[in-house]
Order: structure tokens, then sequence, then C-alpha cells
């Protein structure tokens, strides 16, 4: 792609993400008269946080993450949401099955795959609190198809390489799901930027900076974005500006000055992975298996096996295992932490910090394990790993929400938050996981907040089109739900079919 660019366009997208590429293709449906500019400061689309090697491409759908559904101080399970998240997940495939129909998208099988969900746990307290987990989703016709065993043999033909080698009288217990999905986020976003690349009024620039965002006297943003390979300042002017750019989002939504921006800080959580280099072991798995997050650990560090497909190879990681870097963007900078801080968010800052100081030590504990260390946790999933089969990899980089809070000072968010100004001209997305999974309903929120005129006009209509299910909860439901869910697994080529 050449360096030219829209320097007056509608709309400016800020990274070319999965997010920013959702919202350009929404925008484009709704009004195909918008003049969309993208700028990614990188070589190409979705090297950062949307990369298939930098995210669990689980397809987040809560059918396994157990940090979903935490037990309550009665012992009960809040299902909140675990429901909230499929539904969310159910969303974004019925937009990308309509995009599959209209031509829009490649063939599915690039960016998605069936792949079992399972959760695996051990320890009597582990397998009680899986059986209530999974009594308690079988209320929901969102999850019916799910299978509860603790039966040795049975998961064994679920995940023999799990199983193999494992003590028959360890007390163990197992969720599977044929339902689950595999998600080359990374590809699926650059899908979607090449077909907006296709279009009238859509141009997409990379090797461009972002360097400031500011108001105008007549209500327009300018924003100020260096060419990497001339080193010269270009300025843009635009009615709409979304700010996509994963870890790099938060300091320039606090160089627009808005309001809303006041009080927002970022924690950078590292990651890495155990990636297998044997090919007959990978043969040996197909599914996702989750565990329980060890006492103290975020939420985000629930341990897992993951198969994955990535450019059309299987690959089988295991991870995460957290770290600590004062970048914010895995191609970031060091300095990317201490230039958010700002008299409006040190106090959250440090109150969370204060607060926080178990995350801290786990983290610290997490940066020095050894290699051998690290596979020694392995082994609570394959038992037989031998650290000759096993590699090193490093994952992307989160930046965790923080948020100012009247009673505490500051909490630790986890998940995603959109931030956006009064008068709708001006958003951004905070935070990490499931953000990717959930884009779509990101996405639909945003729209709303940022053009609410339009959806007194024709949009509702025509969303009703792309997602059959919109403006409806398909927990309550059952016949629209098994109406979506056959019409995207035969448009997204998956194994499903629906329960008794």
């Amino acid at each position: 792609m050449d360096n030219l660019f829209d320097a007056t366009p509608d709309v400016v997208l800020i990274g070319a993400g999965v997010i920013s590429a959702t919202l350009g293709t929404f925008l484009k449906e709704l009004d195909p008269s918008f003049r969309i500019q993208i700028f990614e400061r990188l070589e190409s689309a979705s090297l950062e946080s949307s990369d298939a090697w930098n995210n669990a491409g689980t397809g987040h759908s809560a059918l396994c993450e157990l940090n979903y559904t935490p037990e309550k101080s009665d012992g009960t399970i809040d299902s909140t949401k675990a429901i909230n998240i499929m539904e969310q997940f159910e969303v974004s495939k019925q937009f990308w099955s309509y995009l599959i129909d209209k031509g829009e998208l490649e063939s599915p099988k690039s960016f998605i795959r069936t792949t079992p969900h399972m959760s695996f746990v051990w320890g009597e307290d582990n397998v009680a609190f899986l059986r209530k987990r999974y009594e308690a989703l079988q209320k929901f016709q969102l999850f019916k198809g799910m299978e509860f065993s603790t039966d040795h043999k049975k998961l064994n033909e679920w995940m023999p390489l799990v199983m193999e080698g494992r003590d028959s009288g360890q007390a163990v217990a197992a969720t599977h799901c044929d339902l689950g999905t595999d998600v080359n986020f990374g590809a699926l976003t650059r899908n979607l930027i090449h077909s907006l690349e296709k279009k009238d009024g859509v141009t997409v620039s990379y090797n461009f900076e972002t360097e400031n965002i500011k108001r105008t006297n007549d209500g327009k943003w300018k924003i100020s974005v260096r060419n990497l390979e001339t080193g010269i300042l270009h300025f843009v002017f635009a009615n709409f500006v979304f700010i996509g750019a994963g870890g790099g989002s938060l300091h320039l939504l606090q160089k627009t000055g808005i309001p809303e921006s006041k009080g927002f800080g970022g924690f950078p959580v590292g990651g890495q992975w155990l990636v297998c280099t044997n090919p007959d072991i990978i043969k040996r798995h197909h599914a996702k298996v989750y565990g329980k997050a060890a006492a103290g650990s975020p939420p985000m560090s629930d341990p897992h096996l993951d198969t994955r497909i990535i450019d059309g190879k299987e690959a089988l990681l295991f991870g995460p295992y957290a770290g600590f870097s004062t970048k914010f963007l895995k191609r970031g900078s060091y300095c990317d932490l201490f230039r958010t801080i700002k008299l409006s968010n040190i106090i959250p800052m440090m109150k969370v910090g204060l607060s926080n100081f178990g995350l801290v030590k786990y983290l610290v504990k997490q940066v020095s394990l050894s290699f051998s260390q690290r596979v020694n946790v392995l082994h609570n999933f394959v038992p037989y790993a031998t650290e000759d089969d096993w590699k090193v990899e490093i994952a992307g980089q989160r930046v965790q929400v923080i948020k100012n809070d009247p009673q505490k000072g500051g909490v630790l968010q986890f998940g995603t938050e959109v931030v956006t100004s009064e008068d709708g001209t001006i958003s951004a997305l905070l935070g990490a996981s499931p953000g990717a999974s959930t884009s779509v309903s990101i996405i639909l929120k945003l729209l709303k907040q940022c053009f609410p005129e339009n959806f007194k006009g024709e949009w509702d209509v025509k969303l009703k089109q792309i997602i059959p299910s919109y403006g409806t909860k398909l927990e309550t439901d059952n016949a629209l739900t098994n109406k979506v869910r056959s019409w995207t697994s035969e448009t997204l080529q998956l194994d499903w079919k629906q329960p008794q």
C-alpha cells in the first residue's frame, strides 16, 4: 500500500487491529458514503494484540474459561458474565456469517475452525466446583450440549495427552463442548482490512504513527500523524475518531484532553507461551483445555493447553506465563507506562499498586521462573512433557485498565472499557480480553453512543438484516438460538448439532 492518505475524511480509525477493522466494516455497511482513513504505525495489519501468536484465539464463549463463572460466598455459581460473553460471541459469529454470505470475507477456514472447549480440574474441591459450574450452566439454553465427567476413561477419550501418565486414583473432572472454536483473529483482521481496502472511500496507510489529537475551533478533530518512512509530519481533519491502538490507546486518549479521559491509567501485563516443537505430540491433542487459576493470580491467567491453527498449520501452546514490562505494546517503548502517568491518574494508579501487592508478587514470581520450572507447571496438564519438546515464545502485551473510584481511589479492571466523549465524536477502546471475541458487540454499543441520530433512521433496520438476533437476547428465545446457530455453523463450516 502506498503512503497516500485522505486528509479530510469523515472518519479516522487509529490502529489496524480487529476492533478498528470491525468498526470500519460496520460503518461502510450502514452508510457506504462514509470516507474512512485508517492509520497503522506498523507495516501491516493485526501485528500486535490481534496477531495469532499474541492471544489465545479461544473465541471466548465462556464454555471453558472458569474465571467467567466465579463461586459466590454462599457457594453458588454466578453465571451472569458467562451468559453475557456467550451472547456476544454468538453476535460476532452472525456478523462474520453475514460477511461470508455477501462474499466480503474469504473462506471461513482461514480464520475459524471447530475446536472442542474443555475445562479440566483436579482435587476434590475443584471437582466439586466444576460439577456445580456445569449444573449451573445447564439451566441455560446457550450451554446445552456440554458434557461433564469424572471418569478417567471418558476423559482419556476427550484428551488423551492430558490423561496419559496420570495417577488413576487422582480425583479429576472435565467438561466438554463441541460448540467451541479456535479463531485466528490476525487472519480475520487482515481479511476485514483487505475487504475494506477494496471499497470506495477507504484508505489504509501503514507506517504512520499518530502523535497528537486535538479539537479544532470548528468542532473537528486534528490528528497529527508522522510518516515513519519519510519522517514528515502530516495533519488530518475528521468529524469522528476512533482510537483502537491496543496498548497505545491510553496515551492517545489522554492527548485528546476530553474530560472522560481523566483518571484512567494502565497496568501492563506481559505474557509467554510454551510452544510444542514435536509434531507427534501436536497431533495427539485437538482441543482447548482450560484449568483453574492459582489462588492470588489474575483472572486472565487461567492455564490452558491450546490447539491452534495458525497459517493453516496446527500448533500446540501452553500458558500463559505472566510477566511485567513497562511497555504497553509488544513493539513499544519501555517509556510507555511512564508517559501515561498524569496528575489526574497518579492517585488511582498508586492506590491500585498498594492494594494489588499480591498481583505484583505473582508477576515477579512468574518472571523469575526458569524454563525447567515452566515445564514443571506444564506437567499438571501433560504429565509426560519433556523439555526437549517445548520452547518459550513471547506472547502479546496487555494493558489492564485502572479506573478512578470515589470510594477506593483506584480499581484495577480486567476486561475492556470504551471511553467516549460526551458529544460522541471521539472514542477509544482500553483493556484486553475478551475484546477480540466480543468485538462486534463492542462496536454495536459504540455506534449507538456515537451515532444516535442514525439509529432513528435506517440503521436499526439494516442491523437486523446483518445480525438476526439484534435487539433480542438469545437466551430467552430457544427457537431463534437454534436457527442462528444452524445458520452460522453452516456458513462458517463449524461442526454443531442441535442438542436434543
